[in-house]
């Protein structure tokens, strides 16, 4: 393709077509990637396909990704067996005395720990759903939660790693000068409308002052009568670990399930082996750890994990809960519950550099130019790069795309720059949220314990209701200055 075109909507329509209709969205994210390149050159899509797959494995960042990953899967799989997390779970069971103040707890939870929304998303829903569970909230509404204080808590928090990742961006863009990054995003905070609003809606959610709607009704209806969505799950998980009947009949189901839920369920079993009698400090001391050595490492979320299973390790082996030979066991198998959601959000980046080339950011954008003015176009940008996250799954990767379009558009409309860097955020911690194979929707329902779809599925109205707010919210705002 030499210039954009509609044909490049086709690959977003089958993704979201694939993944709706088979509930796999590795596959969808293949098969939206295969039908890019076979647009792109028929002839060179294999190819093609083989030289992008091998750039994104060499990206820093899906490197990154990989060891963050994998590290907190071996650090949260420490944290099951020693009991810690059933601690904590006891711990919060006797704070929590019904429905509202576990679901309250679980986002004041989630607001407290917003250095990075991957350690949200896997801590805050591993930690919270045994307390859940007990007072029949359904896992839908867990990850709904988790979900909503990861990526939006992330953008409002100046102290993150999306902060130091966007600060950075607006540098090497011209738009802030060195070392002036974090502090032109820290003017834009207030504008951005989707993550407070996101963050808002979630807590009066949380509060029940919000009442369930559509497919999360149901979910919570069916989890209030006993028989939660999707429960079959846990009770394949036990039959393959059951004598040869229970094996033979786990065999006959796998095909229905998805390797994400097969990930999730190896953490279950993790938990029928913990240790019951786990003690509260075996949880807190990891997670203040893990939290106090991201921030001293400049938010560095990597560096963080590393230095904290560094401490745990001798933390636990003194207190005999493990040898170290135990505990590399438990850590690789920690490691492996995350590849599920590492191969998922490589399938997005695989996706996402084949929008790249048959130029659907510049299809979009272009074809939005003609309607932008200094009045219209923060809430613009807001929709064409919220649709834009949705369909690719990338946050991070779109706003580093059209960052170099959409700021000198702002400029040459006199438009408001920390209110149009507002809508740009805002936009990305949709895409975030919204998104049914974004890493954030992803590890927001494997840390609950939750169907990949099903919880997308579930929170996708109340993203749409706080995305309608803030587009309003741009306009208003936009007009009156």
């Amino acid at each position: 393709m030499d210039s954009p075109s509609a044909l490049s909507l086709i690959p977003p329509i089958v993704v979201m077509a694939v993944a709706i209709w088979s509930k796999r969205p590795i596959l969808s994210l293949v098969v939206g990637a295969v039908a890019g390149l076979l647009l792109l050159s028929p002839a060179d899509s294999f190819n093609n396909f083989a030289e992008i797959s091998l750039k994104v494995m060499q990206d820093e960042t899906i490197g990154w990704l990989i060891l963050v990953c994998g590290g907190f899967g071996a650090l949260i799989s420490l944290l099951i067996h020693t009991g810690g997390a059933l601690a904590f779970g006891r711990f919060g069971s006797r704070l929590a005395t019904g429905q509202r103040s576990s679901m309250f707890m679980t986002f004041i939870l989630g607001c407290i720990i917003f250095i990075d929304d991957y350690l949200n998303a896997l801590s805050v829903g591993e930690a919270m759903k045994r307390v859940t569970d007990k007072y029949k909230v359904s896992r839908q509404k867990l990850a709904y939660i988790v979900d909503s204080t990861a990526a939006p808590i992330c953008v409002i928090i100046p102290i993150s790693t999306w902060a130091v990742f966007f600060g950075g961006l607006l540098v090497d863009n011209g738009i802030a000068e060195k070392g002036k990054g974090i502090e032109v995003y820290i003017q834009a905070i207030p504008y951005m409308f989707y993550a407070w609003l996101a963050v808002l809606m979630v807590m009066l959610v949380a509060l029940k002052i919000i009442p369930d709607i559509g497919p999360m009704k149901k979910a919570e209806l069916a989890t209030q009568a006993g028989t939660p969505i999707d429960c079959e799950l846990a009770a394949d998980a036990k039959n393959i670990v059951q004598g040869s009947h229970g094996q033979h009949h786990a065999q006959h189901e796998m095909p229905h399930h998805t390797s994400d839920e097969y990930a999730v369920q190896a953490i279950e079993q993790e938990f029928e082996h913990s240790d019951k009698q786990g003690q509260l400090h075996n949880f807190v001391v990891p997670m203040l750890a893990l939290i106090a050595f991201t921030i001293y490492f400049d938010i560095d979320v990597l560096k963080g994990v590393i230095a904290t299973l560094l401490l745990i390790i001798p933390y636990y082996y003194f207190q005999k809960l493990m040898t170290i030979s135990e505990m590399m066991e438990v850590m690789m198998n920690g490691f492996k519950t995350m590849l599920p959601a590492i191969s998922t959000v490589i399938a997005a980046f695989i996706f996402k550099d084949v929008c790249d080339k048959i130029m659907l950011p510049q299809y979009v954008i272009e074809n939005l130019t003609p309607y932008m003015n200094a009045t219209m176009l923060p809430a613009l940008v807001f929709v064409a790069m919220a649709l834009l996250s949705f369909a690719t799954g990338s946050s991070w990767g779109i706003f580093a795309v059209s960052i170099p379009i959409v700021m000198p558009l702002a400029t040459a409309v006199n438009a408001d720059i920390p209110l149009v860097i507002g809508a740009l955020l805002s936009a990305a911690s949709f895409g975030s949220q919204a998104c049914f194979y974004s890493d954030s929707t992803v590890l927001a329902a494997q840390g609950s314990g939750c169907n990949l779809i099903s919880h997308a599925v579930t929170q996708l109205p109340y993203c749409l209701i706080a995305a309608a707010l803030a587009f309003a919210g741009f306009i208003g705002l936009a007009a009156m200055g």
